[in-house]
């Protein structure tokens, strides 16, 4: 079963797109009209998003039938099927492009998380997502980060503390800022950020558990791995791409959160064709 904030995006998109009905199908297409049609992929890659495809579908139509044929996850080929659907011919039409819409866009962010985590497999560096998505669709991206082998960052400003660069300035100072969040006895975890390797200094005196590591060249990440000496979680972060993620991942960072994954990734290629 969704959960629930899934459930809801799939309902808002769906409000969006047939508000009071879809009138063509309505004009053209019998009610008790039924139909059978496959989910094929255009293109090879790494399917996300099928189930929730197949909610759109119900959420419309209880009655509708989907049979995958792959899992969410799974890698296919070009003109792989990757799922057939059935039933009433309105509900089909009228939820084709909403069910592709989820589909391809949670396997373009899938896909391109995969690229991403392959490219620093031989390190110990874990891909992490970030807050930039799609107003409405964080839930949705960052399951489709998971499917690609990634692991999400915080989900949103209220379950973890992240001392920014902001506060820092607001506050006078990293420590300021720190003693503040310590005095009003948060349970939550605390990750500041450092734009110097002074700041990872000052952190690591603070017995802060994560540290990070905004905008630093290779040297500064160095830097910071050798002195922190396993005390805290060092996450790089800043303009990561997948020409420089290697080199990033090498330097002994433990996370690198990466913006592009959910802002830049590429749709993928899967479209609905009619069988009977």
């Amino acid at each position: 079963m969704l959960i629930t904030d899934i459930t809801t995006c799939l309902k808002n998109a769906l409000a969006e797109d047939v508000g009071s009905g879809d009138v063509t199908t309505e004009l053209i297409v019998s009610e008790g009209a039924l139909l059978r049609g496959e989910i094929v992929a255009k293109s090879a890659g790494l399917i996300s998003g099928l189930a929730v495809a197949g909610e759109v579908f119900h959420l419309l139509d209880k009655q509708i039938e989907l049979d995958a044929k792959v899992e969410d996850s799974a890698t296919v080929e070009s003109e792989s099927v990757l799922a057939v659907v059935s039933g009433s011919a309105r509900s089909l039409l009228t939820g084709e492009r909403t069910a592709l819409n989820f589909l391809n866009r949670m396997s373009g962010i899938a896909n391109f998380t995969r690229q991403f985590v392959d490219a620093v497999s031989h390190t110990k560096a874990i891909i992490l997502d970030t807050r930039k998505t799609a107003p409405g669709l964080r839930t949705l991206d960052k399951l489709a980060v998971l499917h690609g082998g990634g692991q999400n960052h915080r989900q949103g400003l209220y379950d973890m503390v992240l001392i920014k660069d902001n506060h820092i300035d607001f506050a006078g100072s990293l420590e300021a800022a720190v003693r503040r969040v310590r005095a009003e006895g948060t349970t939550l975890e605390i990750e500041v950020e450092a734009r110097t390797i002074a700041d990872v200094r000052a952190g690591l005196d603070l017995g802060i558990g994560r540290i990070l590591l905004d905008n630093m060249n290779l040297d500064q990440l160095r830097e910071a791995v050798a002195i922190n000496q396993d005390r805290a979680k060092l996450e790089a972060s800043g303009n990561v791409t997948l020409e420089n993620v290697r080199g990033i991942a090498e330097t002994g960072v433990d996370f690198i959160s990466v913006g592009a994954l959910t802002h830049s990734a590429k749709s993928f290629d899967a479209s609905m064709k009619w069988v009977g």
